[in-house]
């Protein structure tokens, strides 16, 4: 017993230390640090507030309904304030917040700036869940796709966490889309731009990166990337965060573990086909597809 608890305090001490690595990661203030589990309540009310019949108790009264969905925007309000003001801690470019009145106010301008572009994230919202809708002969109504698909949970943090990386918050728009990329494998960072009515079919293993560019009525299936091909970086070696990631034109259906690569434009109206390695430009209206199986044949187990 003595022995374990020598271990028990011998580590206790050593893990309370601060390294001088944990120190340099560490922002200067002394304040709270973001809470995941307050970001999982805000995208909570969101969703309450922007299908409020479908995670909520259904109110057919208008005037009911608008009783609630007030309650939730003020709760919103509350948490969305505070997990922006300790988000701000991490910002590099804001010398001109000093106090903590500066930045509960620079959250609260921001928060109320975000509340004002609910109704737009709504209507995206809804545009969403009908191209999944027309894009799925699997789907029979709208609310399977609103309660089931992977696709709107993680269009539904996308949307939001896009708006706050527009408001220019850190932190707390990736740890939006990451709590989607957990649960849907899904992986869309909040700084790429989708227009409407956007649908990924199945989506397990989608990837879309920063600086993406996705027009309208554009459909991606499972395993497709939207990545970068290389990158640059300064004199110093530091990597440069500069356009690296594919735009994708109106009305384009990318199939299967495509892997569209670089800065690249895919024109409108194209397809592109499954398990696709691209890294050049499309015109529109192509048909881009697979080469044709080369069947060789070996003896004795070589080439295997």
């Amino acid at each position: 017993m003595d022995n374990k608890n020598e271990v028990l305090l011998k580590n206790v001490e050593l893990l309370s230390k601060m390294t001088d690595l944990e120190v340099g990661m560490m922002p200067q203030t002394e304040a709270p640090l973001p809470s995941v589990e307050k970001v999982k309540q805000i995208v909570t009310l969101v969703k309450n507030i922007i299908f409020p019949d479908y995670f909520n108790k259904r109110q057919p009264d208008e005037a009911i309904r608008s009783y609630y969905i007030g309650v939730h925007m003020q709760e919103l309000v509350r948490l969305l304030t505070k997990q922006i003001a300790h988000g701000l801690q991490f910002c590099e470019n804001c010398e001109c917040i000093q106090t903590r009145e500066d930045v509960y106010r620079e959250a609260g301008k921001v928060t109320m700036a975000f509340i004002d572009a609910l109704p737009e994230i709504k209507r995206l919202l809804y545009t969403d869940v009908q191209a999944m809708f027309d894009n799925d002969p699997a789907a029979p109504n709208y609310g399977e796709v609103i309660f089931c698909y992977p696709s709107m949970n993680t269009m539904t943090h996308y949307r939001m966490a896009h708006k706050l990386h527009e408001l220019q918050v850190p932190v707390i728009p990736r740890i939006i889309t990451e709590l989607a990329h957990s649960k849907t494998g899904i992986d869309i960072h909040p700084g790429a731009t989708i227009g409407e009515y956007f649908a990924i079919d199945h989506g397990t293993g989608v990837v879309i990166g920063e600086t993406s560019i996705i027009g309208n009525h554009v459909t991606l299936y499972q395993g497709v990337t939207l990545g970068a091909k290389s990158f640059k970086y300064d004199e110093q070696g530091n990597m440069l965060n500069v356009p690296r990631h594919p735009i994708i034109e109106d009305y384009v259906t990318i199939y299967s573990n495509a892997s569209v690569l670089g800065r690249i434009t895919i024109g409108h109206h194209s397809t592109i086909g499954g398990n696709i390695w691209l890294t050049h430009d499309v015109p529109p209206n192509s048909r881009i597809l697979q080469s044709k199986a080369v069947d060789v044949s070996f003896s004795g187990g070589l080439g295997i």
